[in-house]
């Protein structure tokens, strides 16, 4: 079969399987599983509340999507997206808290590019250490994570923490907040989800059109004959992470300037970790990534709908689960097909 198709088939048969499966637990539940399903649309797509929710949940999600995928389309597994998001997040509102003279047209570029370059030097903490004393990516972004867990904590209770209850910065000034492209009673539909799909598209661009694309990929495809065709492999794995880093560090930028205009303690919620998944079902492709975030985003923003005809929302943690599991047998077939192949 045409590899295209296949990896458009793989991810939208995962889906429809899971969502087959999950309604025999409904069944079990005794609920409809149409009404259920019913409710979870109507919850993503029902109205323009629910759209502006969606697209809401989704534009993080696409960055930090994008984030690990481009680290595995160069050979690096790159789980450090969470802390990578956190540490953007907060350099960008200590930037953006005091950015109060520069004007808007200034100060949006200036901060999105604060929070990237500081989520790029984070990750690329990992990428130097692997290409030059081979410490995995793995263990080191774990380790990175852990450490911005525990530095936003401090940070946003001691240096930049006001009032009390939710650990919380000061709010970002307002030449820093992102023009939202819609208000719909308390929601803001930032303008975020377009830099997001921009950022996709140069990705796409950068890893399909472009030489240095060429390189990472051939670096992450075979180490080995990268670096006998003269590719420089210690460079390209810390420009790789430094890139990959940058996409997660724009995510919590925009958390900031779009969304919550403060630094919150409870700001990534996991969504670097929703990145791993995401970039698996996209197939590593960028745009691949932007259905797939948005079929996130809209799983958990319907399944508050869900909840009120008695469905519990962890009914789509069951669904997410079934799919990763079935894209990553995908994988598991293609490395036996192939290896058998090989051995004929």
């Amino acid at each position: 079969m045409n590899q295209r198709l296949w990896s458009f088939l793989v991810p939208v048969l995962s889906v429809l399987v899971a969502l087959i499966i999950a309604s025999f637990v409904i069944l079990m539940i005794g609920k409809n599983p149409i009404t259920a399903y019913a409710a979870l649309f109507k919850g993503a797509f029902g109205s323009k509340l629910a759209i502006a929710s969606t697209i809401v949940k989704t534009t993080p999600l696409i960055l930090t999507g994008l984030a690990v995928g481009f680290g595995f389309r160069a050979g690096l597994f790159n789980i450090g997206a969470e802390g990578q998001m956190i540490v953007g997040a907060m350099a960008a509102t200590a930037f953006a808290i005091n950015a109060g003279s520069i004007p808007a047209v200034i100060a949006i570029p200036l901060t999105m590019l604060v929070g990237m370059l500081a989520g790029a030097g984070y990750a690329s903490i990992a990428g130097f250490l692997k290409a030059k004393t081979g410490a995995h990516e793995v263990v080191t972004t774990i380790m990175l994570n852990w450490i911005a867990d525990y530095l936003s904590s401090y940070v946003v209770t001691v240096p930049m923490g006001v009032g009390f209850g939710t650990p919380k910065s000061p709010e970002i000034a307002s030449s820093t907040k992102l023009p939202p492209l819609m208000v719909v009673q308390a929601t803001e539909l930032t303008s975020g989800i377009i830099i997001a799909v921009v950022a996709a598209i140069l990705v796409k661009i950068l890893l399909d059109k472009t030489s240095k694309g060429y390189e990472l990929k051939a670096a992450g495809f075979n180490p080995y004959a990268a670096e006998y065709g003269g590719i420089k492999l210690a460079q390209n794995i810390v420009l790789a992470m430094a890139i990959s880093g940058a996409l997660a560090g724009l995510a919590g930028t925009l958390e900031v300037m779009g969304v919550h205009h403060r630094f919150l303690g409870t700001l990534s919620g996991g969504k670097g970790f929703d990145g791993i998944s995401i970039a698996l079902i996209g197939q590593n492709n960028p745009i691949g990534i932007i259905f797939a975030a948005l079929l996130m985003g809209a799983l958990r923003n319907g399944s508050n709908e869900m909840q009120f005809i008695g469905v519990p929302k962890h009914i789509i943690m069951i669904v997410q689960a079934i799919i990763i599991f079935l894209v990553a047998a995908d994988r598991i077939v293609r490395t036996i097909f192939l290896r058998k192949k090989v051995a004929r």
